[in-house]
Order: C-alpha cells, then structure tokens, then sequence
C-alpha cells in the first residue's frame, strides 16, 4: 500500500488506523496528510488519524489539498515538514497523487533536478508531468 519515492518519502492512498501501526512498524517517523475532511463519505477525520499517529509516537503533519490545485502555502508547507521530519515520511491523499505532487514541488523549490524527481515519481507508479512545468530545471 505504501509506495516508495526514495528513503525519505512513501506515499499512499487514504490510510485508516491499521495503517498507522504499520507506518510505526516499518520505521517511519512522520505522517503528512494531504487530504482534506470530508473530501469523500466515510474517510476518516484527520484529528482521528493524528491522533492515532502521535499515541504510536509518530509526528503528524495537516496539509490538506483540494483537487483544486496547489498553493505557495501548501508548497511551502510541505517543504518545512519534510526539513523538520527526524525520519522517513508517508504522506496520503485519496490516491497518493497529490501528495507526489506538492513533494515534487516542495523538493523541486528546493532545487532538485526535475528529471530526478520525475525518476522517483515514476519509480512508485506516479507521473508528475501536470506540475512539471512548475519545477526548476524543467
């Protein structure tokens, strides 16, 4: 369920409480959800996940993306908790795209090369080619 970006990021679809004792479990040390509340009948709450994440000592970041696309903000958001992570990150959306995306982003303003980010997009079944053109070094 988790897809592999490189050893600092996973992404995935909506992750429920099971989830979270798995992430504990194969070692990461911050969650990242993407997802807005109520974006669909019966997904959980993030004060639901989040609190399961931080019982299992997990850090817990909220920044929820709308499919109406991506701002400075959460870009910039992104980039401060994958710097402040003390370990590797899952991050989640409803199908892990946006959470590819605004990594993407946030490590594209960073100044990593396009072309590399867009191989480890790849590598765990993601293309980023819509924020592409909003990368450096296109």
């Amino acid at each position: 369920m988790f897809r592999k970006i490189d050893d600092s990021i996973s992404v995935a679809p909506q992750i429920g409480l099971d989830e979270i004792a798995e992430a504990k479990a194969q070692g990461f040390a911050m969650i990242i959800n993407n997802r807005p509340d109520d974006e669909e009948q019966g997904q959980p709450a993030g004060e639901t996940i989040e609190a399961a994440a931080r019982e299992a000592g997990l850090d817990y970041v909220a920044i929820p993306i709308t499919h109406a696309g991506f701002s400075s903000n959460q870009v910039e958001a992104m980039q401060a908790a994958l710097a402040k992570a003390t370990g590797p990150v899952l991050a989640f959306c409803r199908s892990g795209t946006r959470s590819t995306f605004v990594w993407a982003l946030a490590k594209g303003a960073d100044g990593e090369d396009a072309d590399v980010l867009a191989r480890k997009a790849a590598g765990a079944g993601y293309d980023i080619a819509p924020v592409r053109g909003f990368l450096a070094g296109r």
